[in-house]
């Protein structure tokens, strides 16, 4: 039996799957870990501890679980969170913790200055994007000014997937959908590194070379071997970021196909047959040739659902929390008595692009419990995700279809908010596990295992979440107050500290 090693590393979990060739998921595997916050506005992981050690880990458990001969494995892929920046020496080690996506707010300044010195129309025709705190670029350039040090000893500045591949495999690639994220360094009509717009940031040649997400980036070497448990030269992929992978395995593959994924961030991607270039969006080649994508991202989602926990819920039995807030927001009516969230507590990505936005809880009183708090959260987030589907509209490209996925979908109240405030109908896979899945699939496809069309039946359609026709009054108006919220009051937000800035 031929099988396929998928491992993806998220925010807070890595996961893993060994799937057979004929899409049978024969064992899965999870390890926690945490988002380092060591001052506000920043946002790191570990690499050798949390990325390289999980997949180590995962990869030994899933052999072991299933007794599969590591010969019997016939290809790897793997994905992970990101845009991520991390500086590593010769060798792939790193030389710093990595600076994770666009919850990580610290190059705010960077980000201004690049954007006034190129321009927005510049930045949209040769980047398809605008930079925000999700571009890799600017944090390159925070590197160079604020740890000079360390990017004197800096061979190449890699994501996380490449960090992960490059360990695996001694090769230095990212895919074109992660090199995407390195605006101002990425020219998309080329599909090539360029630094036509932003000579000063950093040496083309201290990057990764750009390949499909589904070529063969090399086999695995001795040395990882020993640490994994695969057998030295099984084939990995180039590989891509989490929300990548994650669409492709609940079967975003056409174009109008819109994957909405409840993670620590609420992520969307559409596909599409052109580019659209929005600079509320991010655009990026599909990792399927010939097809386009544009994204888009909540800042704080689960992250939020993890704060409110922590700080809210901290009576409650840690293993148990989430559970009994779900349960307790289920019983507050919708609406949650007129209480409404804007969940900016890490600022906003898309559509607003505000490192500056911050977090509101408007409208309390004496009568409020936690469980009406709660479902604020959770209706603040789902407002979040009507407000990020209003770029697409206008652009024409309104998805066809809705595919949900992640952790999140697994709290019905947050689910259903969004249906309800977004009025749109949610497809939920059979398989919810993610990106791991969608890695395994890569894997199968780029090693000649499996077609496109054969991996879209690994993964039918097992439910769907459908608005309620009869809340879209209440909701409307919320809405209304939710958008003049952040209308109202961003000029106050600008005025306190953006935090990590300095």
């Amino acid at each position: 039996m031929s099988t396929f090693l998928g491992i993806d590393i998220g925010t807070f979990e890595s996961k893993g799957v060994l799937v057979s060739d004929q899409g049978q998921v024969l064992a899965q595997a999870a390890r926690p870990h945490r988002m380092l916050v060591p001052q506000p506005g920043w946002a790191e992981h570990r690499p050798q501890q949390d990325w390289w050690d999980d997949l180590a880990a995962i990869s030994r458990e899933l052999l072991d679980k299933t007794r599969v001969p590591p010969a019997e494995v016939k290809g790897v892929g793997v994905s992970a969170i990101g845009p991520c920046m991390l500086p590593v020496d010769a060798d792939g080690h790193a030389l710093m913790n990595a600076v994770l996506y666009g919850v990580d707010t610290r190059a705010v300044a960077e980000i201004e200055e690049l954007t006034r010195r190129i321009g927005t129309e510049a930045l949209l025709r040769e980047c398809g994007v605008t930079l925000t705190t999700q571009s890799v670029g600017p944090k390159i350039l925070w590197l160079r000014r604020h740890r000079p040090e360390i990017f004197a000893r800096t061979a190449k500045v890699v994501n996380s997937s490449t960090y992960l591949v490059q360990r695996l495999t001694g090769e230095c690639v990212i895919d074109h959908y992660s090199a995407a994220g390195f605006a101002p360094l990425y020219d998309i009509a080329r599909r090539e590194w360029s630094d036509a717009l932003a000579p000063d940031i950093i040496p083309l040649d201290r990057l990764p070379r750009p390949v499909p997400t589904m070529a063969i980036a090399g086999g695995v070497t001795a040395a990882a071997a020993a640490e994994t448990g695969l057998a030295a030269g099984t084939p990995v992929i180039a590989g891509t970021i989490d929300a990548a992978a994650e669409a492709f395995s609940i079967g975003v593959h056409e174009p109008g196909d819109l994957m909405l994924m409840y993670g620590s961030t609420i992520f969307a991607i559409l596909v599409s047959r052109a580019p659209i270039r929005d600079a509320r969006l991010w655009y990026v080649p599909w990792i399927i040739e010939g097809l386009h994508a544009s994204a888009a991202g909540l800042a704080t989602s689960g992250t939020l659902t993890h704060w409110f926990r922590d700080q809210i819920g901290r009576d409650l039995p840690h293993d148990q929390a989430m559970p009994l807030l779900a349960q307790e927001a289920a019983a507050a009516p919708p609406g949650a008595e007129g209480l409404v969230v804007l969940p900016y507590f890490s600022g906003e990505r898309t559509p607003i692009h505000d490192p500056r936005a911050k977090g509101v809880i408007f409208g309390l009183n004496l009568t409020h419990t936690r469980a009406h708090l709660f479902r604020a959260f959770l209706e603040g987030i789902a407002f979040g995700v009507r407000h990020l589907m209003v770029p697409y509209a206008e652009a024409g490209e309104p998805p066809r279809r809705v595919v949900a996925v992640g952790g999140g979908t697994k709290n019905a109240v947050w689910l259903q908010a969004v249906s309800d405030i977004g009025g749109i109908a949610q497809s939920l896979p059979r398989v919810t596990f993610g990106a791991s899945l969608g890695d395994a699939m890569l894997a199968a496809i780029a090693t000649g295992a499996a077609t496109l069309e054969q991996v879209r039946g690994w993964n039918p359609e097992a439910g769907m979440a459908r608005p309620d026709p009869a809340l879209k009054p209440l909701y409307d108006a919320q809405f209304g107050i939710w958008r003049g919220l952040y209308d109202r009051t961003k000029e106050l937000m600008a005025r306190l500290p953006v935090a990590g800035s300095s």
